[in-house]
């Protein structure tokens, strides 16, 4: 194997490294989209876990300067860190993991609600002082939510009379299966408690539920990963615009004879000459390990497949279709208008890519 190496035009530049593009433009867009398939239902935002890994601080403000005037988090620490990067926009922000007592002053501190999730939450917080909540009923995901008898006991005896209830929600299991069966039921059962719950607003739908028509999508819908640019329902088309992308340089080319092996444990070998390039992109920064099984990034008009394993700093890709083209110090993309192939061979879906992404990208946002 022989290694090629060019000369880059400004010796004295820094290295190249990698770098994540992130689209607010496009991130707005696509919620501007949800916002016409859902209506007349508002649309809440999920950006629970740092906005799905794209950076929470600049996507809220974002999304807010949409109209997005609801928002979703997992803990009431997110929520904080979300309310200060508001700078005094009004929002209302929702805590799915539930009433914490030991959370109570951040949720006064920050003007945060939590949702109530087991009928504990509920008694604890009716014996505190008069807070907002939402009420989550379990409707057959058996995750989180108090259970909807329950739930439904507690409003025929009018229990949520006195009480500061802004929302009543559940979870749906397989709406990115447009044909199973507990889509209907789930609807079916939580339009029981809306009826049992007058005049407070109801959502049911995330992304895909808000694909599977007007009858799950009640008065408020939670898209998430739509909003980044994924797809709700793998293998159907969206209208949702890729949001992501990562960019990662050539650092090295390298030619390659049959016979030749690439990677730990040789698991790949050459059956032709190839040229080959040595990206710094690897497993430390959201490259799963198992892409080495069909993964692929671009340059130019080339799709460049993945050679062997994938490295915890590197990957090597077959750039032979590129030769003439690719030097040193160029960018290779990933994810992109790709982000679906990618998850596909790397075993799993386009949520994980992106709550995944390593942290020493550099992050640049465009759009803003």
């Amino acid at each position: 194997m022989t290694s090629l190496r060019a000369e880059r035009d400004d010796p004295a530049a820094s290295a190249p490294h990698p770098r994540l593009i992130i689209d607010l433009a496009a991130i707005r867009r696509n919620y501007a989209r949800l916002k016409e398939l859902s209506a007349p239902a508002a649309v809440a935002a999920v950006v629970k876990a740092d906005a799905y890994g794209l950076g929470a601080g600049r996507i809220g403000p974002a999304l807010a300067a949409e109209g997005c005037g609801a928002f979703f988090v997992a803990t009431a620490a997110e929520g904080t860190s979300l309310r200060r990067a508001l700078k005094g926009v009004k929002a209302d922000i929702y805590i799915f993991n539930g009433y914490w007592p030991e959370d109570a002053a951040l949720l006064r501190e920050a003007n945060l609600i939590p949702v109530v999730n087991d009928m504990w939450q509920l008694e604890a917080l009716r014996a505190g002082a008069p807070w907002p909540f939402a009420l989550h009923v379990d409707t057959g995901i058996n995750r989180l939510g108090a259970p909807a008898e329950a739930v439904l006991e507690q409003a025929q005896a009018g229990a949520f009379e006195n009480m500061d209830l802004r929302l009543v929600m559940s979870h749906l299991a397989c709406a990115d299966e447009p044909g199973h069966s507990l889509n209907d039921a789930q609807r079916d059962s939580f339009a029981a408690i809306t009826t049992a719950l007058p005049g407070v607003p109801a959502s049911l739908a995330n992304s895909a539920g808000v694909m599977l028509g007007a009858p799950w999508r009640f008065d408020v819908t939670r898209p998430g990963i739509a909003i980044y640019g994924g797809a709700p329902v793998l293998g159907e088309a969206h209208p949702f615009e890729p949001v992501v992308r990562i960019e990662a340089p050539v650092l090295q080319l390298r030619r390659l004879k049959p016979g030749d092996s690439v990677g730990y444990g040789a698991t790949f070998e050459t059956d032709e000459p190839r040229l080959a390039a040595v990206v710094g992109l690897g497993y430390a920064d959201g490259l799963f390990r198992a892409a080495q099984s069909g993964g692929y990034g671009r340059f130019a008009n080339h799709r460049l497949p993945i050679m062997g394993r994938v490295s915890m700093d590197l990957v090597t890709l077959d750039a032979t279709g590129a030769e003439g083209d690719i030097h040193p110090g160029d960018m290779v993309t990933f994810m992109g208008e790709d982000i679906e192939a990618l998850a596909a061979a790397s075993g799993t879906i386009s949520y994980e890519l992106l709550v995944r992404l390593g942290a020493r990208f550099e992050r640049i946002y465009q759009g803003g």
